[in-house]
């Protein structure tokens, strides 16, 4: 059975002290949203409003929190690859590097071969369960064009469930007419949810105009919505660590409340992304254990008191190169987030250098790190059987386990390791004394050589294409 307990920082009584504390601001400081059509509907809803900020009522909350679905089937194009969210743990691609690294090569700009790379990596992986979004930011792509380039990509390369990019509402349009093409027919998205998005709050207490967009008509589309406000306690946020995850919690309900009112029954994910500023510099800390001190009240609030799906940044680090301090960085982070019971993760698929650089090397390492902390969170059988008496009876006072029936049935449901040495130090010696990054390095390779060209239909391809020039010709 899964684990008995959750890691829990706050009390259930505070619980409602975050809420009204959370109403309160709400109410009488408001969100200030940059869009006319977002400040449109709230005030179609009954909410006042002054000038561009919205005073969003606990009515209206209320309302909006009843609407949002408690666990939802995330689409794949390929049904087996369809989950179920607010469930379980899943896993998703990093979001926004800026860099690309490898032993070879080095640290260098991404291009969108390694977005396309990174794709064909998350689809084969084991322990990844959604695809797309940004893991890295192809910088030889005229910025106009990305969304739709990196579109391309993703449904070339994966037919997991996929994310898509925060763009301004005539982009976003578009992608999302390209993941249409994909599946077909025309209007299939408002169907099933096929594609979420990740969006970001304009920290503190603001939305920006492709934020609200991007909510919009993901909503209309009634695609997913994954809220999550980046604030840095002490910079964009209190410097209290409960100050700022009461913080992100009206970032995120201000969100919901919008998504909600755009269309009732829009799937929305609590997402947590926050962390403490790094003061010596006020810069983002990214090795910090108060970043999930700051997160976990969150996700307890989004799983326990609001009844949703929860998302968390865990994963990440601010080592510069894969060494020790990448790998304990990396398991704190994770392993908080799964103590936690965030159902999705982020940024724990090759991150380095606080969320600036995907290493093709960490990506290997960071999936057995993950499948660590899936088999944790799985916890032990307490079954009748489990208790094995008959075998501790059978092998008695001077036997052995190694040649037992039980053992012999159920050994392979040990968890053995992906990319780690588990070899006797002669054995690893005679194997070319190769180090994990090393055997990183040749695992990443061999997958990508066996990746599929295309996950797409020939037809559907050539349709998109087509699509994709006549907006690249307009």
């Amino acid at each position: 059975m899964a684990l008995k307990s959750w890691l829990e920082v706050v009390s259930k009584e505070d619980f409602q002290r975050i809420h009204d504390a959370s109403l309160k601001i709400l109410r009488e400081t408001g969100i200030v949203f940059h869009s006319d059509e977002a400040v449109e509907v709230f005030k179609k809803h009954g909410a006042t409003v002054n000038g561009k900020t919205v005073y969003i009522t606990p009515e209206l909350v209320d309302a909006a929190l009843k609407t949002c679905p408690r666990t939802f089937t995330w689409q794949g194009r390929n049904e087996q690859r369809s989950v179920t969210v607010g469930e379980g743990i899943l896993v998703q691609p990093n979001v926004g590097p800026v860099y690309i690294e490898d032993m070879d090569n080095g640290r260098r700009l991404a291009t969108i071969e390694d977005y396309a790379n990174i794709m064909k990596l998350c689809q084969a992986s084991p322990v990844v369960d959604l695809n797309g979004s940004i893991p890295v930011d192809p910088s030889d792509v005229a910025a106009s064009q990305k969304y739709i380039q990196m579109m391309y990509q993703m449904l070339k390369n994966t037919d997991k469930p996929i994310i898509g990019m925060c763009v301004d509402g005539v982009q976003v349009r578009q992608t999302l007419e390209m993941v249409e093409m994909a599946i077909g027919p025309k209007g299939c998205l408002r169907e099933k949810h096929y594609v979420g998005v990740l969006v970001n709050s304009l920290s503190p207490l603001a939305y920006a105009p492709e934020t609200i967009e991007t909510i919009i008509e993901y909503a209309k589309q009634n695609q997913v919505i994954l809220l999550a406000p980046c604030i840095m306690a002490g910079v964009s946020g209190p410097i209290s660590l409960l100050g700022t995850a009461v913080l992100q919690n009206v970032e995120i309900l201000a969100g919901l409340v919008l998504a909600q009112l755009v269309n009732p029954g829009t799937p929305v994910v609590y997402a947590t992304a926050s962390t403490v500023g790094y003061m010596k510099a006020a810069s983002y800390a990214a090795g910090s254990p108060e970043a999930m001190l700051i997160n976990t009240p969150n996700i307890q609030m989004g799983r326990d008191f609001y009844h949703l799906p929860t998302r968390t940044m865990c994963g990440i680090n601010h080592s510069k190169v894969l060494d020790c301090q990448a790998g304990y960085e990396t398991m704190q982070s994770l392993m908080m987030g799964m103590m936690s019971g965030a159902n999705i993760f982020v940024q724990c698929m090759g991150v380095l250098d606080a969320i600036m650089v995907t290493s093709y090397e960490k990506f290997v390492i960071d999936e057995e790190l993950v499948a660590r902390v899936k088999r944790i969170a799985k916890g032990i059988d307490t079954s009748d059987t489990a208790l094995a008496v008959e075998a501790i009876q059978e092998v008695g006072h001077t036997g052995t386990y190694l040649t037992h029936t039980s053992t012999f049935e159920h050994f392979r449901d040990l968890w053995t390791p992906t990319i780690a040495d588990w070899e006797s130090y002669v054995d690893w010696k005679s194997a070319g004394e190769q180090d994990v990054v090393t055997r990183a390095n040749k695992k990443f390779k061999q997958i990508l050589q066996n990746a599929p060209e295309s996950l797409l239909a020939p037809e559907a391809d050539k349709d998109i294409r087509q699509y994709m020039q006549k907006i690249l010709n307009n």
